[in-house]
C-alpha cells in the first residue's frame, strides 16, 4: 500500500503464478488495485468488488472522494509524519467495523495497514472492469465509502450489484454473503 502502481505490480506478479481461470477480489482500496492489475491478463475471468473503489481511467480515490460529502468515517482518518493514512484506533470500530464485535474491531484497529497518501492520489489507468465481467457487493451502512458512491461505481462498471446491511468491514461481519458473491461470480463463468 505504497503506491497504486506498486500495488498493481505486486498483484500482477501474483497473478502470473496462478494457473487457470481466476476470480480477482478487492475490498476498499483493493478495488482500484484489481481494476489495474487484471488489465490484459487473460486468465482473470471475473472481478469482485467488496465495498471497493471501482476507479475509471484518470481517477483517483481522492478525486472520487471529492464528488460528494465526506463520509462520517473520514473524520477518523489521520496522516502520519511519513505520508501514510491511518484510521484512529479510538474511532475505528464505529468508522470501519460498526457491525463487528468490539474485540474483532480492536484487533483490526491494532493490525491495520496504512495507505500511503500517494496511493490515495495516484490516478488510475484503463480499468479491467471495462472488459471483464464484474460483481459488486455494496455495504449499505458503510461509513468509509458512501453507499451511493458504491452504487454509482457498480452501475458505471455494469457490475452485478448486491447489497447487504453492513459496515465497511463486511468481509468480517458478513463472511457468508461475501463468499456467496465470489462463488456466484465463479459459477457464472463455469457455465
Amino acid at each position: 500500500m505504497t503506491s497504486l502502481a506498486d500495488d498493481i505490480a505486486v498483484t500482477r506478479r501474483l497473478l502470473a503464478k496462478q494457473d487457470g481461470p481466476t476470480v480477482l477480489v478487492g475490498h476498499s482500496y483493493g478495488g482500484a488495485v484489481i481494476s489495474g492489475a487484471a488489465k490484459d491478463v487473460p486468465d482473470v475471468k471475473a472481478l469482485v468488488y467488496i465495498a471497493a473503489f471501482g476507479v475509471d481511467e484518470g481517477e483517483s480515490l481522492d478525486s472520487l472522494s471529492k464528488q460528494g460529502p465526506a463520509p462520517a468515517g473520514a473524520t477518523q482518518v489521520r496522516p502520519d509524519d511519513s505520508g501514510f493514512l491511518w484510521i484512529n484506533r479510538s474511532g475505528f470500530h464505529q468508522a470501519f467495523a460498526a457491525d463487528a464485535d468490539r474485540t474483532e474491531a480492536a484487533v483490526m484497529a491494532a493490525v491495520q495497514k496504512p495507505l500511503s497518501l500517494v496511493s490515495f492520489t495516484d490516478k488510475a489507468g484503463a480499468p479491467a472492469w471495462k472488459e471483464i465481467p464484474s460483481w459488486y457487493l455494496r455495504s449499505a451502512d458503510d461509513q468509509m465509502i458512501p453507499p451511493p458512491a458504491q452504487e454509482f461505481m457498480a452501475k458505471r462498471m455494469g457490475a452485478t450489484l448486491s447489497s447487504i446491511p453492513a459496515s465497511h468491514a463486511s468481509i468480517v461481519s458478513h463472511p457468508g454473503e461475501v463468499a456467496e458473491i465470489i462463488i456466484s461470480a465463479a459459477q457464472t463463468l463455469a457455465k
